[in-house]
């Protein structure tokens, strides 16, 4: 038999019992739900923690599996072949799937030097879950954890170090330090975390000292910027300076060597001219005579030779093109 209800224009039949076939729908429904919860699909790049009622039992990898039913066995699936990424002092804020902007987060980052200056010091720390089961069970809140272990670490790093190493030069080994420390910190909690490597971003110092700081480095940078040209012009000037020293010093010993040698020539000329006119005067006499007569003869334009032993001398009239 059914009741029927009527409610305001509308009629509602509400049967006494459900009929049989009802107990054997939802006995099916059941089965299927049983049989649904039972498989499951673990991907390339995750592994399954199998619980237990509510224990964990193991480990489970890529592919598909059969387990007990829920709420008898659960799995949770951890990404433990990704690297992941964990940023401090700005985050990536994401609309519809996509980044937008970022936001400074300077609690984080704002840093206290060894020599009790301030730096703004943003970073990121790529990691990799290694050991799921640690993960899940030995730290209540892994994440929380982690960041604050990784704040800890760097703070104590920049706090070894001063300001100017911070800023310019010790980046490379404060990433270095920080990965060594956090990773001892991971394993002695045993929070099952990898360290894959620390990326500092730009280090600068803080708002209200950021332009005096820049006007600082700006200075530094012309002061380089002349240093080098200096050093240029030096590197250019004093070698081609020392070139031509070095030449001029060569040109004078070899006029010097050639003005000794033709010396020594002349005079060792002299002296065999010498030598000579001793042995016999009179020939020397003459062949300097003849010598000289020969070199001055062809420059005379008008010759006249004369015997000495002529009386008389008839004078001659220059008529031909030497007179005119």
């Amino acid at each position: 038999m059914a009741r029927k209800i009527i409610v305001g224009d509308q009629e509602f039949v509400i049967p006494d019992k459900f009929p049989k076939s009802g107990f054997t729908i939802g006995l099916i429904l059941v089965l299927i739900f049983a049989v649904w919860s039972s498989i499951y699909r673990v991907e390339l790049e995750e592994e399954g923690v199998l619980m237990t009622l509510g224990e964990y039992s193991g480990l489970a990898q890529s592919g598909i599996h059969i387990k007990w039913p829920a709420p008898i066995q659960t799995v949770i699936k951890i990404p433990t072949k990704r690297e992941l990424e964990m940023e401090f002092g700005q985050r990536r804020q994401t609309e519809s799937n996509r980044r937008t902007n970022r936001s400074e987060v300077e609690e984080e980052s704002l840093m206290l030097t060894g020599d009790l200056n301030v730096a703004v010091v943003p970073w990121k720390t790529q990691y990799r879950i290694a050991e799921p089961d640690k993960f899940l069970f030995k730290v209540k809140d892994p994440i929380g954890t982690f960041r604050d272990m990784n704040e800890a670490v760097m703070r104590e790093v920049i706090g070894d170090r001063s300001v100017n190493e911070v800023l310019t030069t010790g980046r490379q080994e404060i990433a270095a330090k920080m990965e060594e420390k956090l990773q001892k910190m991971c394993d002695q909690y045993e929070n099952g975390i990898k360290i894959n490597r620390i990326l500092l971003q730009k280090v600068l110092p803080p708002k209200q000292v950021q332009d005096a700081f820049n006007e600082v480095n700006t200075a530094e940078q012309e002061k380089e910027k002349m240093i080098n040209q200096a050093l240029g012009d030096y590197n250019r000037i004093i070698p081609r300076a020392r070139g031509e020293a070095e030449q001029t010093v060569q040109q004078a010993e070899g006029y010097a060597m050639d003005r000794v040698n033709r010396a020594k020539g002349d005079a060792s000329l002299y002296k065999d001219l010498l030598k000579a006119y001793k042995k016999s005067p009179e020939v020397t006499k003459d062949r300097i005579y003849l010598e000289t007569m020969a070199d001055v003869y062809p420059k005379i334009k008008q010759k006249i030779i004369l015997d000495k032993d002529l009386e008389g001398i008839l004078p001659l009239l220059p008529l031909g093109k030497e007179a005119k």
